[in-house]
């Protein structure tokens, strides 16, 4: 079963909808031994880094992220959920992520409009399962001020053109993150969610 983790910051009720549309199970939780023990991992989050990340710690939930993540379960974050999977976030200051794909979080550059809000195209730089079936120039809705760095750019699995290119979806083994809302992104964002959904039910019949 998907979990999707409650700490208090982000639009979880959608994501579940999106996910139980396309047929799989999803749940939402704040239970630390539920996320250890799930087979699929989702951390959405809108808001500011430094609050989703002081209360993901006081939740006890950081030690049960790396457990998934140790044990090989796929791991989505979502918007602000991905770029907390990061080394580094420069917003109100530099504050610690969970440093799970090394790079930082930047904020969007003074020549574009900020916070992003809208629509905008992927490029696929890389061929991942996440993003079976999406076709060059597919359309996401996005609605973010920062954006994410990674520093090895092998784990750039998309990008989007918004003044400067920015990774909009990164992945390594396991962990994956989209900088878009898929739960609004129509088609292409159910897509991806059911890409992320066929990934946990091959990783549970592969670990069986």
């Amino acid at each position: 079963m998907i979990k999707i983790i409650d700490y208090g910051m982000g639009n979880l009720r959608s994501v579940q909808k999106a996910l139980e549309k396309l047929g799989f199970q999803a749940d939402i939780t704040s239970l630390p031994s539920e996320i250890a023990a799930a087979q699929g991992v989702i951390l959405p989050g809108v808001g500011a880094f430094e609050d989703a990340m002081a209360n993901l710690k006081s939740s006890g939930l950081v030690d049960s992220i790396r457990k998934v993540v140790e044990k090989g379960v796929p791991l989505l974050g979502i918007c602000l959920g991905m770029q907390m999977l990061l080394s580094t976030s420069e917003e109100n200051g530099l504050h610690e992520g969970l440093d799970l794909i090394p790079g930082k979080v930047l904020r969007l550059p003074e020549k574009v409009t900020v916070p992003h809000m809208g629509w905008n195209r992927l490029e696929v730089k890389k061929e991942h399962p996440l993003v079976t079936g999406i076709n060059p120039g597919d359309f996401v809705y996005f609605v973010h001020s920062y954006y994410v760095a990674p520093d090895n750019a092998d784990s750039v699995v998309c990008e989007t053109d918004y003044g400067i290119n920015f990774a909009s979806v990164i992945a390594k083994d396991n962990i994956m993150g989209i900088q878009f809302h898929p739960e609004k992104s129509s088609s292409v964002g159910l897509k991806i969610l059911r890409n992320y959904g066929e990934m946990v039910k091959n990783a549970t019949i592969a670990g069986n």
